[in-house]
């Protein structure tokens, strides 16, 4: 039974990391690569701060790696990609928006003491 199981994975494994592995395929591990970085970016970030923060980059990263990765799913019309990634490019913009609204602010404030 264990052989059985170790001979089908090996086939599903070479199945789908060789030989269906195309354009699309690595179009969508480098989506992957990009998406998870962010959380690299936001790690080194919080390590030098000493504390939990999340940098500007992190959500830069999530709008290239959320839109690579929505290509991704429309390529292979895949519903649960294209829906997850549409409504959290969406987020992720907002977060840039309130980033750049508040930086505005405090600038506006700091004219203001001087």
């Amino acid at each position: 039974m264990l052989m059985r199981l170790s001979h089908d994975l090996g086939l599903y494994f070479y199945d789908v990391v060789v030989a269906r592995f195309d354009f699309w395929a690595a179009f969508g591990v480098i989506a992957q690569f990009i998406f998870g970085a962010r959380f690299l970016v936001q790690w080194i970030a919080s390590e030098k701060a000493e504390r939990s923060v999340i940098p500007v980059g992190f959500w830069f990263l999530s709008i290239g790696g959320g839109l690579m990765t929505l290509v991704y799913g429309f390529a292979r019309r895949d519903l649960v990609i294209i829906l997850g990634q549409a409504f959290s490019i969406f987020i992720y913009v907002r977060n840039l928006m309130l980033i750049a609204r508040d930086r505005r602010k405090k600038a506006i404030e700091a004219e203001e003491v001087t």
